[in-house]
């Protein structure tokens, strides 16, 4: 045992000693602090000088010790982070049941379905770019899909999701409808289905700069840019959405330019678009955003037809190193109709993504 050790066991064995002595003291202290004047004045007047003079030795030694062992506590507690809030989306592997809250009637096939979270204090736990999965079992066949909330997490308490409804007999090549937009559908006022996530290969991190992953279990690369084009379809406006509202957020710090190609069968079928169209008259010079329709009515002011190389050269960004693409939509005008017009106008593959 080296003289330390030695030295480190005595201070061990005596030091329950110390402590109790020290707390005597300050007990001491007190009472005594409390009547002091009082003591002080009948010691001095039966002319017992040396006690008072004692008793001032202990009272001060008390004080000094009091105050360094309180110095610590004295010192100003740090506040509780009372913007951190608690997430619902903790483990992207779990299951989390939420209850319907509320459904909103928004066109003759599109609802918004609001999700209750834990508590009024929880938000959800989603990064911009990412998206959830809604789980059910549906005719005792297990439904998985991905959705992407039009909500936020500056929304506490609730996760909104905008869902087309895919209705049977409606679509000759969908006969049968969709199961989970239908079983959304029927849904009632307290009903409960299971989310999991985040999931997604992209997270938006800010000031122009992505996270990327090419596969699912690829590392991450950061990809930064200043343009960003954006192509959607149907309910594919739901991501492109989700990032608008990110970067115009920030719109002091955030300059990123944003472009938005939008596709829908008809004008009826336009998700979002009061929304859209207010982004773009409130942010003129960061916003635009532009529409096609496979059917177009009297006083229709936008393109017509499927997307082509035409309407990206006119109303999106120009391909160059500091700009990508973000596409989502159904695969067929992804493959068929996006990727051969960006080809045609030299947006390198490497530099698109799809959802």
């Amino acid at each position: 045992m080296t003289d330390f050790d030695g030295k480190f066991s005595e201070y061990t064995a005596i030091r329950p000693v110390i402590s109790k002595g020290i707390c005597l003291a300050i007990a001491i202290g007190n009472v005594l602090c409390a009547c002091f004047s009082t003591i002080i004045y009948y010691l001095l007047y039966l002319q017992f000088v040396p006690i008072a003079v004692g008793v001032i030795a202990v009272v001060a030694g008390a004080l000094i010790v009091h105050y360094f062992i309180n110095k610590k506590s004295t010192k100003p507690r740090r506040e509780p982070n009372r913007t951190a809030r608690l997430r619902t989306l903790v483990d992207p592997n779990d299951k989390y049941q939420l209850p319907l809250i509320e459904k909103e009637v928004l066109s003759h096939d599109t609802r918004r379905f609001r999700f209750g979270l834990p508590s009024k204090q929880h938000i959800l736990g989603l990064p911009v770019g990412q998206h959830i999965h809604l789980i059910a079992t549906i005719d005792n066949e297990l439904v998985i899909r991905p959705y992407t909330p039009i909500s936020s997490d500056e929304d506490v308490g609730y996760v909104d999701l905008v869902v087309k409804v895919y209705f049977k007999d409606v679509h000759p090549k969908f006969p049968a409808g969709g199961k989970m937009t239908q079983y959304l559908e029927q849904m009632e006022l307290g009903d409960k289905i299971s989310f999991r996530g985040p999931s997604g290969r992209l997270q938006y991190l800010g000031n122009g700069t992505f996270s990327i992953k090419k596969l699912r279990k690829d590392p991450p690369k950061h990809v930064t840019a200043k343009f960003v084009n954006m192509i959607a379809g149907g309910t594919g406006i739901t991501p492109m959405l989700q990032l608008v509202r990110e970067v115009l957020k920030r719109n002091e710090k955030d300059k990123t330019q944003l472009a938005l190609l939008f596709a829908n069968q008809s004008e009826k079928d336009i998700l979002l678009r009061d929304e859209l169209d207010e982004l773009a008259k409130k942010h003129p010079d960061q916003f635009k955003v532009w529409y096609t329709v496979d059917k177009s009515t009297e006083g229709w002011n936008y393109s017509v037809g499927f997307i082509n190389d035409e309407m990206i050269g006119a109303h999106l960004l120009p391909a160059n190193d500091d700009t990508i693409v973000l596409l989502c939509g159904p695969p067929p005008m992804i493959n068929f109709a996006c990727n051969p017009a960006l080809d045609k106008l030299g947006y390198h593959p490497d530099t698109r993504f799809a959802y």
